[in-house]
């Protein structure tokens, strides 16, 4: 398969190879990668539940979420720099595996969710965002957020405990 063969040439670079064979650059990064996925759920978990009605009513929503989402966009950016490298560590056997894959399709499906959220769901904010209540389009972008970053974990979870 043309797809394996530039997933080789990714983990033989020296990059790569360096992060699979040492014994301590390899844990580093993924303590890093935890922290910063960490930092991702935790902060679009405040702005969801928010959204839900559970949480931080005393905020408007535009003001919480221009207070939180720029720490989350940074955490993200870690945690792609730090994923990407452990990927191309062993990129032909992440490739093949079924909990990677899930994980790649829910990052895609939670970026979907954001991205018709902010297109279609925030509608007028100004005038809903002050408010406790939360149109019913808002309260289900965060319930699917919030179920798929859990999904998110726990796939990253099965890439961790099948990547043996």
């Amino acid at each position: 398969m043309e797809l394996d063969r530039v997933l080789g040439w990714l983990q033989a670079t020296s990059v790569a190879t360096t992060i699979s064979e040492n014994e301590i650059i390899f844990p580093w990064i993924e303590s890093v990668h935890v922290l910063a996925i960490v930092l991702v759920v935790g902060t679009i978990s405040i702005v969801d539940l928010r959204l839900l009605g559970v949480a931080s009513l005393d905020r408007t929503v535009n003001r919480l979420m221009s207070d939180v989402l720029p720490y989350t966009w940074g955490a993200f950016g870690i945690a792609a720099m730090t994923g990407s490298l452990m990927f191309s560590s062993d990129a032909v056997h992440y490739a093949h595996n079924s909990f990677f894959r899930g994980k790649l399709v829910l990052l895609a499906l939670a970026g979907l969710n954001m991205a018709l959220f902010h297109l279609v769901g925030i509608g007028d904010v100004e005038r809903w965002g002050t408010s406790r209540q939360t149109p019913v389009a808002a309260k289900a972008a965060a319930a699917i957020s919030l179920l798929i970053w859990m999904a998110v974990v726990a796939c990253g979870r099965g890439v961790g405990f099948t990547m043996h």
